[in-house]
């Protein structure tokens, strides 16, 4: 029985944090009410979130680590599966187009969203573990002399601003199509801006 409390709890408060991704991807932090995340998260009432969360900030909180829990363990598997510094950059591109396409709830409220707004406390996005992994991507590239010798952030700026701003417009509806139909320039302009000639 206990067991089942638990579940149900878990559950529960998974569904608010659905509820909460959904809500902040379309409308933003501050334009979505506890009542919203209730009434579609099935929750009877904002004072049924009180049981699970504090505030809004701290739906927005457990949101933010969880997506970026989630994102460092891929980033993980994909430098554990690829040797060469160009391949893991394409995994982790194929991971960003997709998760356009498939969770794009996700990607809006990390490319979209501006979290140091409502989550100033949190470290910034680059500092973030998978954030940090890629800059060690760059930085492996830059040593082994696949990626011209520039500084790794710089790197990423060069690389990861022509994929990111691909996906912006995709996710705001400025270009029309599914990520995927960009996704093949988008790398080889990307590439193009890094790779060492």
């Amino acid at each position: 029985m206990d067991q089942e409390i638990q579940k149900d709890k878990e559950e529960l408060r998974n569904d608010i944090l659905t509820a909460a991704l959904k809500l902040f991807a379309e409308k933003g932090y501050f334009n979505t009410s506890l009542t919203e995340i209730a009434e579609l998260s099935g929750v009877k009432s904002s004072a049924g979130i009180y049981k699970h969360f504090k505030n809004k900030q701290e739906i927005a909180q457990a949101l933010y680590h969880w997506i970026i829990d989630r994102l460092s363990v891929s980033i993980d598997d994909i430098r554990r599966r690829n040797r060469k510094s160009s391949e893991q950059l394409r995994e982790i591109v194929d991971l960003w187009f997709r998760l356009t396409d498939d969770a794009p709830e996700v990607m809006r409220f990390l490319l979209v969203l501006n979290i140091s707004e409502f989550l100033p406390e949190e470290k910034p996005i680059m500092a973030t573990p998978p954030f940090v992994k890629i800059i060690k991507v760059l930085q492996n590239g830059i040593k082994t002399g696949e990626i011209k010798a520039i500084d790794a952030q710089r790197a990423y700026c060069h690389f990861f601003g022509i994929i990111e701003n691909t996906l912006k417009q995709v996710l705001t509806g400025t270009l029309q199509k599914k990520s995927y139909y960009y996704e093949g320039d988008a790398w080889l302009s990307a590439w193009g801006t890094i790779v060492k000639k």
